[in-house]
């Protein structure tokens, strides 16, 4: 398949879906994976799509402030939804429990996920990462 074909068809599903991460398995029936790559890729650098980690892509704006490209949804929101994309189940943080049923004014920062298995993916955008805790 010529290469941009494969991009307006990559463009055109991600148009169509309506959650904001996409799994690299999302297009792979449209071309060969390293083909697939690279047509990711090349949204990334053109600021249509951004990593948030190993196959894992997310919806991109531009920045109000500079112009650089941002997801459009919080990196707790991406990575809850990344997580449930590849069947791994979340929930509340042991803090966010506490904060929620009044046993702390500690508020919680947003960067951890409670999740029901062992996962060794890093989820993050430009170096802030989120981390998991057991649930």
């Amino acid at each position: 398949m010529r290469p941009a074909l494969l991009q307006a068809k990559i463009e055109q599903r991600i148009a169509r879906k309506k959650g904001d991460v996409f799994l690299r398995d999302d297009f792979s029936d449209l071309g060969g994976y390293d083909q697939v790559g690279r047509e990711l890729r090349k949204l990334v650098r053109m600021g249509r799509l951004i990593r948030i980690g190993y196959g894992l892509y997310t919806r991109a704006a531009a920045s109000p402030l500079d112009g650089q490209p941002v997801p459009t949804k919080s990196l707790r929101r991406l990575a809850d939804e990344a997580l449930t994309r590849l069947g791994i189940r979340t929930s509340e943080t042991k803090l966010e429990r506490a904060y929620n049923a009044g046993r702390t004014t500690q508020v919680p920062a947003g960067r951890v996920i409670a999740v029901d298995r062992r996962v060794r993916r890093k989820i993050g955008v430009r170096g802030a990462t989120m981390s998991f805790e057991r649930a």
